[in-house]
């Protein structure tokens, strides 16, 4: 029997850890009733009404803190915007369209940039085949090369097409981005010596008259019945146009950019880098890095732009354009 005293030891030991187990329950279950009463036996009460005026001051913080970064990101976009204001002017544009007749106010939008580069689309169709398709070009501003600014598409016969080639009669409308027709090219059939007409609304504002020579490229740029410019190219392996006045002043220039043997052998893809010579960018992006500043004794006003686009699109179809197909 000498367990028995030890077996009474150990029952005596399992009833004390019992109680201790049921009386730190009572302690946790007392303390989840809610903070604000309490936790545990014998700490200090918190007040809900301190909790009241506590929640309230952060919710304060939170809007103060709230309003001034609203007040910074409003003053922050107004510097924003009055800088772009300044810097635009001198980037790309220099005229005002609140002073701009109906015509020029039109064809602000496109023509009042400092370059344009013009690039035609490839003919597939042309190049298999050698059926000859409408031409179609995108117009590029140099500082901004990741969007196009306007296109260029041509509207034809597709028999004279295949008939005449780059004799066929074509009129081409140049839009802007969004498809709105800027002003029209119109270019009659000919044998000997082209002819190219800008025209906005139908109403006609210049011309271009190809002059024949054996091998030089000569091109009378009028603008109504006043001659403003010619062009007089040596020929041959010579791709720069110069626009130049009565006393040979360079106003303007069109140069045909060279894109890699194989556009040049098998496509008509050809582009071109027309510089109307603003001195006043001081910024470069992209294409515009590859384009140089030109010193002119004039600007040129819009509607001779138009009429110096539509001599670029003449020259395309006179020395740049040819059949296709293997």
């Amino acid at each position: 029997m000498r367990w028995l005293p030890r077996l009474l030891s150990h029952a005596a030991a399992a009833g004390k850890a019992s109680a201790a187990a049921r009386s730190t329950t009572r302690h946790v279950t007392g303390g989840s009733h809610g903070f604000a009463s309490g936790g545990w036996e014998g700490s200090p009460a918190v007040p809900r009404e301190w909790l009241r005026k506590l929640w309230r001051e952060e919710l304060r913080k939170q809007k103060e803190a709230a309003r001034a970064l609203g007040a910074f990101a409003r003053s922050y976009e107004s510097v924003e915007a009055a800088g772009a204001a300044t810097e635009a002017p001198s980037r790309s544009y220099q005229y005002d369209g609140r002073d701009l007749d109906p015509v020029k106010a039109k064809l602000a939008p496109l023509l009042a940039r400092a370059n344009l580069v013009i690039a035609r689309d490839i003919e597939w169709a042309n190049i298999m085949f050698a059926f000859e398709q409408e031409s179609r070009y995108i117009i590029m501003d140099p500082l901004f090369p990741q969007s196009p600014v306007g296109f260029i598409r041509e509207k034809s016969n597709v028999i004279f097409r295949q008939l005449l080639r780059t004799r066929r009669p074509f009129v081409a409308e140049i839009t802007d981005a969004m498809g709105n027709e800027i002003f029209k090219v119109r270019r009659p059939f000919w044998l000997i010596n082209s002819s190219i007409y800008a025209e906005v609304d139908g109403k006609e504002i210049g011309v271009v008259h190809r002059r024949w020579h054996l091998w030089r490229r000569i091109y009378d740029l009028y603008l109504g019945n006043r001659q403003f410019a010619v062009v007089e190219n040596p020929g041959f392996w010579n791709w720069t146009f110069s626009l130049v006045d009565e006393d040979d002043k360079l106003l303007a220039q069109i140069d045909r950019n060279w894109r890699g043997i194989g556009f040049e052998l098998f496509t008509d893809a050809g582009q071109y880098a027309i510089r109307f010579g603003d001195e006043g960018l001081s910024h470069k992006f992209a294409l515009a890095a590859d384009v140089e500043e030109l010193h002119v004794a004039r600007q040129l006003t819009l509607p001779e732009r138009a009429v110096a686009l539509a001599l670029a699109i003449s020259l395309d179809s006179d020395y740049f354009s040819r059949r296709g197909g293997w």
